[in-house]
């Protein structure tokens, strides 16, 4: 099966273009594929599928072989792997990707010497807060609150200002924040559990992020944690609607316009291209 290795501000998947390649166990080769000492190395799988909808249909899976939604790295990275790989004109400079949560459109910004992609926008859809703000929580003892936000998938923004005990979780070791971060993901608030956000206001356009996704642990980066991040700080008056997101892998800007939706732009890169045994 050939590949290709991505990453958005670091954020890594593992790509298989399903127009040319036929996955039958997509979990299983996630689980697989993912691991950094025996595999390929992501945080998970994406596959680029055909559509009659759309470019293309994006599906993801995480590191631990569970299916998700969305990602925002991952659907830059797709827009840039359709574009540069062929299966669009290459006049074209907007797309559409239909995702498990509804179709994407993204502009793409292409260096015409190179013909590389190097900046993609997405119009990440409407975000939409679901609970009060904030909800008080308790996680492994400690009190804490968050808002909970949807933008196609479900997080939690813990805004450390009214959370001082956890207010150093950003210089935690990434030992420390991994084995503290799975009672955030798998609290029993959330059944289906969680992407937890942890986020340092430094202005009212600039934070910065540090996050643990649902299924995959401590990334580099999360495109749609930053979206319901600088959501959640539109919403509660922290942030202004032109937010710049600080994460460990790189920076990405969001807009958040009069009518709540959200755009995210930020890079995409093509690390390698490979064959693997499946």
């Amino acid at each position: 099966m050939k590949f290709t290795k991505m990453h958005g501000c670091g954020n890594d998947y593992v790509y298989v273009n399903c127009f040319d390649e036929k996955v039958n166990d997509p979990e299983n080769l996630s689980i697989r594929i993912s691991d950094r000492h025996k595999g390929i190395g992501a945080d998970g799988l994406i596959l680029i599928l055909p559509t009659p909808n759309a470019d293309a249909f994006m599906q993801l899976y995480n590191a631990d072989g569970s299916s998700d939604t969305m990602c925002g790295n991952g659907i830059r990275c797709v827009a840039k792997y359709v574009y540069e790989h062929g299966l669009v004109p290459s006049d074209r400079r907007t797309l559409k990707i239909d995702t498990p949560v509804g179709m994407r459109e993204l502009e793409l910004t292409v260096d015409d010497k190179t013909g590389k992609v190097s900046l993609v926008r997405v119009n990440m859809g409407k975000g939409t807060a679901t609970t009060k703000i904030p909800e008080d929580i308790t996680v492994h003892g400690t009190p804490l609150n968050f808002v909970g936000i949807n933008v196609g998938n479900d997080h939690a923004v813990y805004f450390l200002d009214e959370n001082p005990a956890i207010a150093d979780i950003h210089k935690w070791p990434d030992s420390k924040f991994s084995s503290e971060g799975v009672y955030f993901e798998t609290h029993e608030r959330f059944p289906k559990r969680i992407n937890s956000e942890f986020i340092e206001v430094i202005s009212r356009n600039e934070i910065n992020m540090r996050v643990y996704e649902r299924g995959s642990g401590e990334t580099m980066a999360c495109g749609t944690g930053a979206t319901a991040s600088a959501f959640a700080g539109v919403v509660s008056g922290r942030l202004d609607r032109d937010v710049l997101v600080h994460l460990r892998g790189g920076d990405l800007r969001i807009h958040v316009d009069d009518e709540d939706t959200c755009f995210m732009t930020g890079p995409a890169v093509e690390v390698f291209n490979g064959e693997i045994e499946v």
